[in-house]
């Protein structure tokens, strides 16, 4: 099974299939994939690499933006504004976390 799988990819290469992918000549970033507790990593780059985000890391996307328009902003009811968003979305991020606890529990 090893040689058919690197036959096809010595085959794609040599047709030039790979020429022209995103990132090419950079590093790879590993970083968050690192960060992934080992039992999930697999999962989640299929995931990821299916376009699928997971619930926890989207709030936590959103939260980061929410503090750096926070961060940027000077007027009091904006600040007001975003500080309650945050607070509303850390809730939300709880609960998601909660709720796998609990799935994984049984």
């Amino acid at each position: 099974m090893e040689k058919l799988v690197e036959k096809i990819i010595v085959e794609a290469m040599e047709r030039g299939e790979f020429d022209d992918l995103p990132g090419k000549g950079k590093p790879l970033d590993l970083e968050e994939y690192f960060k992934l507790p080992e039992h999930l990593r697999a999962g989640y780059m299929i995931l990821k690499n299916a376009g699928f985000v997971p619930a926890e890391a989207e709030l936590l996307k959103e939260i980061e933006a929410l503090r750096a328009e926070l961060a940027a902003s000077s007027g009091e009811d904006r600040k007001k504004r975003l500080e309650k968003a945050i607070h509303e979305k850390m809730i939300a991020f709880n609960m998601v976390i909660e709720k796998n606890r609990r799935t994984k529990r049984g």
